[in-house]
Order: structure tokens, then C-alpha cells, then sequence
């Protein structure tokens, strides 16, 4: 007797996890426990980063250009001052930045994306041309003219601005995920029983883009860091607070690579390079967890391999002894 594809994805397929496994799901991958763990170590680090600091990122000392020692781990500057104790002073505003911005861009982008979506018709048009104008307007110089007209251009300010020029292009996909969802039977059984506009909004479609608000989220820090480094790296932002963008500042203004002092500039482009790993990674855990097609079981007896124009098969011992 022939057996066909979906018959043998019908029979050897792994059962369906339950909701508490399925709700786990997430936090079971590799790839997303890695990226947790690094964000919650640098969490700690800016929560307790100035209480834990050895010295004064300010005080200058007669120790100039020490390397890495016992009595400053990752050596001084020019001045004599500890580049350790800046690394840890330096994580909250890079941290606060980050965090800020991408929490009020993703409130923006949901409150517009998921509305303009829902309600469709002239709210929809207009939200849209509001969402078309905010895409062109370009974040990182309209920063700078803010900060060259702001004498004390503080993080939360540097964040405001981060989060008030990046929410357009969030607030476009949920628009285009909420107009799949709109339609969907369970939201017209809603709609038919007499539910309110915003309590199906809120019940209803935005539990079930969780998963790409939270991906916009990460995307949204990983923006944010990046541009307050640079601003402090090129000199727009206030040099006095400190932050790993100033470490690096001046170190490049007082020319560290020519002078050999690599522990000036290498642990603030380190600690730069995890945060960002750790936050690529997290995104890339969110992304298997909502696409099936990029998720693996690690340790798993059988793979589902997704062909092109067949029904996937769930290949495993019955899959063998069948073709065999």
C-alpha cells in the first residue's frame, strides 16, 4: 500500500508540545540563551557599573599610558586615568539610550502601524502618509543639528530624538501584519458577538504580533546604541558623560593606535561588538520562533525539511524503513 507525504507527516510527526512547553519555546533556543545571558550581564554592569568602578573615570594620576596591570586592569590614558572605571561608568548611558528609544519607538509604531491596519478607510490613509513622512527623515543628522543647537544634549534627549524618527518603518509592518489578522475568522467571531474596536485590538490581534513588535523592539536598540556611540565618537554628543563612544573618542583624539595603546580603545569596542552579538542573537531566536522554517530541535530524532511545491515531510525511522 503507497504511502503518501502527508500521510507519513500525519504519523511521524512529534506531538504537540503543551501551551506551557509551547510558551518555553522561545527560551529553549541556543542562540537565544546566549544573547539573554550577555544583555543580563551588561544590565548588571550599568545597574551597579559606578558603585563597582575602582577609581574616579575622571581623576588623573601620574600612571600615563600604563597597560593592563593589577592596579588598573585595562590600563590608563594619556592622563592617567582608569579605563576600566570609565568602561563601567560608561555601559548606563549606552544601556538608557538604547532601552528608551526602543521602548517609545515601538509604542509609536504599534499605536500607528496596528490602528492604521485595523481601522483601514481615511484613518489608514492618513496614518499612512504620516508613517511615508517620518521614513524619509533622516535620524542621525537630524540628531546632530539638535545636539550642535542643545548645549547639554543629555541621553534622554539623544533617545527622544533616536526614538521620534525610527518608529515609521515598525509602524509599516505592523500595518501590513495587522491587515492579514484583520479578516481572520476569530476576529470576526469578535467582531459578530459585539466586542468594542479596541478590546479586539488589544484581545485579539495584538497577542498575535507579539512576536514581530518584540522583533522591531530589539532592532530598534540595536539602532539606538549604535547611533549614541557614534555621536559620542564623533564628538557631537556632551564628551563629559561618559560613555563607551567618549572612551573611544578619546582615545582617537589623542591618537592611542600610533602610540601603541591598544587597551585604550580594544575593551570599549569589545564590550560594543558583544552587546551588539547578544542583541543579533536574541533577534535571530525571535525569528525562529515565529518562522517554522528556521527553527531546529536540538537533539531532536527527526527534522521537518521544507521542499518547494510538496507538502513537508517530517523525516525520521518510519520515513527510513518506508523508502527502504
Amino acid at each position: 500500500m503507497a504511502v503518501t507525504a502527508a500521510e507519513v507527516a500525519v504519523t511521524d510527526a512529534t506531538e504537540t508540545p503543551a501551551p506551557g512547553k509551547r510558551r518555553l519555546r522561545f527560551l529553549r533556543g541556543r542562540k537565544t540563551v546566549i544573547g539573554l545571558g550577555i544583555l543580563a550581564f551588561f544590565v548588571v554592569i550599568a545597574v551597579i557599573g559606578p558603585w563597582i568602578a575602582p577609581y574616579d573615570p575622571d581623576t588623573m594620576s601620574n600612571e600615563l599610558l600604563q597597560p593592563p596591570s593589577g592596579a588598573h586592569w585595562f590600563g590608563t590614558t594619556q592622563t592617567g586615568q582608569d579605563v576600566l572605571s570609565q568602561i563601567l561608568v560608561g555601559t548606563r548611558g549606552v544601556l538608557v539610550v538604547g532601552f528608551v528609544a526602543g521602548v517609545f519607538a515601538t509604542i509609536l509604531s504599534v499605536l500607528v502601524g496596528v490602528s492604521a491596519g485595523f481601522l483601514g478607510g481615511t484613518a489608514d490613509e492618513l496614518l499612512s502618509v504620516l508613517s511615508n513622512v517620518f521614513l524619509v527623515i533622516p535620524g542621525l543628522p537630524l540628531i546632530i543639528i539638535v545636539a550642535s543647537f542643545v548645549s547639554d544634549a543629555g541621553d534622554l534627549l539623544i533617545a527622544a530624538v533616536i526614538a521620534f524618527t525610527s518608529w515609521a518603518w515598525g509602524a509599516r509592518v505592523l500595518r501590513a501584519q495587522t491587515l492579514s489578522l484583520r479578516r481572520r475568522d476569530y476576529v470576526e467571531a469578535a467582531r459578530a458577538t459585539g466586542e468594542s474596536t479596541w478590546r479586539i485590538i488589544f484581545f485579539e490581534v495584538l497577542p498575535n504580533l507579539t512576536a514581530v513588535i518584540a522583533s522591531g523592539f530589539v532592532g530598534t536598540v540595536i539602532f539606538a546604541i549604535l547611533s549614541e556611540i557614534t555621536l559620542a565618537f564623533i564628538g557631537v554628543a556632551d564628551i563629559s558623560n561618559w560613555n563607551w563612544g567618549t572612551v573611544l573618542f578619546w582615545a582617537q583624539s589623542n591618537q592611542a593606535l600610533a602610540q601603541g595603546a591598544w587597551w585604550w580603545f580594544v575593551p570599549a569596542g569589545l564590550c560594543i561588538a558583544l552587546l551588539g552579538m547578544s542583541l543579533a542573537l536574541i533577534n535571530f531566536g525571535i525569528d525562529e520562533f515565529v518562522n517554522p522554517r528556521l527553527r531546529t530541535e536540538t537533539g531532536a530524532s527527526r527534522k521537518v525539511r521544507m521542499r518547494v511545491g510538496f507538502t513537508p515531510v517530517a523525516r525520521g525511522t518510519h520515513d527510513k524503513k518506508t523508502r527502504s
